[in-house]
């Protein structure tokens, strides 16, 4: 059922992926920008990290496409431009690279050996990522204490 899902929300971020870079419309670019990163937010449910997740929507989805559908509608970006392209070469350089990119991707699926459940380390804890472990973690190990006698910028 998780290979459903995660292929289903793979898709559906590839295509809003795609559809934000070909659309001409900057309203509808950022709207597709906000299909992408909710699938991409699901995605990290997947994968068990409901931090991320949260933080996905909340902050990504949530605040930045907000500001960005403001900052666009008040500037009045969203019209076409008419005209001939002033950049000609931006549309061939593109594909040379893209086409370098997929080679690239497929020489390295071919040369590399792929990895086995048995080679792979599991020792992962559980609840791996959790908002209760990342709090621990944050609060506890990786706190910043103002008082550090080896600080650098200590006073005499």
């Amino acid at each position: 059922m998780d290979l459903v899902i995660f292929s289903i929300t793979a898709i559906i971020a590839i295509i809003g992926a795609v559809a934000m870079l070909v659309s001409r419309n900057a309203v509808h670019s950022a709207l597709f920008l906000l299909l992408n990163l909710g699938a991409i937010s699901v995605l990290f449910l997947l994968l068990q990290a409901p931090f991320l997740f949260a933080v996905q929507l909340i902050v990504y989805a949530g605040a930045i496409i907000v500001l960005f559908l403001f900052v666009v509608m008040l500037l009045g970006a969203e019209r076409d431009e008419d005209g001939a392209d002033p950049v000609r070469w931006q549309v061939p350089t593109a594909v040379v690279m893209a086409a370098l990119l997929i080679g690239q991707v497929i020489y390295v699926f071919v040369t590399e050996p792929t990895a086995t459940a048995d080679s792979v380390n599991t020792n992962i804890s559980e609840g791996f990522g959790s908002p209760t472990q990342i709090a621990q973690a944050l609060f506890t190990t990786h706190l910043y204490h103002l008082k550090s006698p080896h600080s650098c910028c200590s006073l005499p």
